[in-house]
């Protein structure tokens, strides 16, 4: 088969070295891809949200199967438009991805089935959310509906620091659009963990749970990022959790997309937390998580091409996901001032020796000038680690990362420390 993967960054490197694995995939594509992603495939320069010239390159190269990464082209209609032109593609459509472009949407799915979830009041303007604070005590989680690059989600303190975070994305529209909508929401405290379920539109097959680091410094400390380092299994989490929320969050949700007629095909990530009153939805995603999937995708004990050929087509012919036995930690070596302003163009050097520990390393942010590899972006590496143990898996990415370099780089150096202290319940 013919694959042409959509994406640049560090989740599509974990994508493509995946799909490359299965027989099925004779050749693999990527838009616009990055040098990582050179040493699997094809790149092609055509950007992931051009959908006009997508089409056209997966018609004139007879695409069998384009699997979308990142989050904006599926927002903008992407899969639509390949489905009009009876293009096979693994994602949501337009009104399915509503599940991440809208957290109105989400929380509205979510309550028609009973889903466990924070209460919100949804905003259309600053009046009405300046009120809404009334209804709740800090802290006060004020999200913008639509999609803000991650950034659209401010935990306030107190009242000042709520009033502020409103204004900031209704009145001066820090976020554009996605700001139209805001919702005050409970602030929910626990244990967070993200779980992936691949969909068929009918039915989910659930992946291993992972945990990420959204803060830029160790301890949870700083500003929040795109995410830097992930980890799976999680050891500390009690037994049965993927099994209630499969049971309680995913199943119901993708039978509440189906009853609307829109069903969900393609990858559901479900943001969960553990409180004290038990597990409730935190947001969705309509596509896989990023640095989370560097991680899970190495444990995946299935052809990962087949798995999205039956998402698309034929439904699923299994009923559970096989991994293999072991864990994976993946840490992100960031441009220095990430996630604030940072420079590019900087020499990146050791990935040779890096790969020789056996780490994977999967480019997130690098582009090759004067015939080196350079830095292009806030997250520039992620280093995964595989071992038995989870500890092992932590131990591997830091030797791994001990090998790069490249000025400014900077990286958390506790990435599943909590995990590695705790005790399973």
């Amino acid at each position: 088969m013919k694959v042409l993967l959509v994406g640049s960054g560090g989740r599509e490197h974990a994508l493509a070295w995946k799909l490359k694995q299965s027989s099925h995939c004779t050749h693999l594509f990527c838009a616009p891809g990055n040098p990582g992603m050179a040493a699997l495939g094809t790149c092609v320069g055509v950007r992931a949200d051009d959908i006009p010239e997508l089409i056209a390159f997966a018609h004139d190269m007879h695409i069998e199967l384009t699997v979308v990464g990142p989050e904006t082209p599926l927002a903008a209609g992407l899969v639509d438009a390949f489905q009009k032109e009876g293009l096979p593609i693994f994602g949501p459509t337009r009104a399915a991805a509503r599940i991440e472009t809208s957290k109105a949407f989400a929380k509205t799915v979510m309550k028609m089935k009973g889903v466990p979830a924070g209460r919100a009041v949804p905003c259309p303007n600053e009046a009405r959310a300046l009120a809404a604070l009334d209804e709740f005590t800090p802290p006060y989680v004020i999200k913008a509906d639509g999609l803000a690059a991650g950034k659209g989600v401010v935990i306030a303190p107190d009242r000042a620091a709520a009033e502020t975070a409103i204004r900031t994305m209704m009145r001066d529209r820090a976020f554009g659009a996605a700001g139209d909508l805001v919702l005050v929401e409970e602030f929910l405290d626990g244990e967070e963990v993200s779980l992936f379920a691949i969909s068929d539109g009918r039915r989910g097959l659930a992946m291993v749970p992972a945990q990420d680091h959204k803060r830029i410094g160790d301890g949870d400390t700083g500003p929040n990022t795109g995410g830097m380092g992930a980890y799976t299994p999680v050891p500390h989490l009690a037994a049965g959790v993927v099994d209630e929320a499969m049971a309680r969050v995913i199943t119901p949700v993708i039978e509440g997309m189906a009853e609307q007629g829109t069903p969900f095909r393609g990858l559901l990530y479900a943001g969960l937390i553990l409180t004290r009153d038990g597990l409730k939805v935190i947001e969705f995603n309509c596509r896989f998580g990023d640095p989370e999937t560097q991680a899970v995708l190495p444990l995946l004990d299935e052809d990962l091409l087949l798995l999205m050929m039956e998402s698309v087509g034929t439904g699923f012919a299994r009923d559970r996901l096989r991994f293999s036995r072991g864990a994976a930690a993946c840490v992100v070596a960031a441009s220095g001032g990430y996630p604030g302003e940072y420079r590019s163009g900087l020499a990146i050097q050791g990935l040779e020796a890096a790969g020789a520990t056996g780490a994977l390393i999967f480019h997130a942010g690098t582009r090759m000038m004067d015939g080196s590899l350079r830095t292009a972006g806030g997250r520039v590496l992620n280093v995964v680690g595989r071992a038995a143990s989870l500890e092992g898996a932590v131990a591997a990415a830091y030797t791994a990362l001990e090998q790069i370099t490249f000025d400014g780089m900077h990286y958390r150096r506790d990435i599943a420390s909590r995990a590695l202290t705790r005790r399973t319940p």
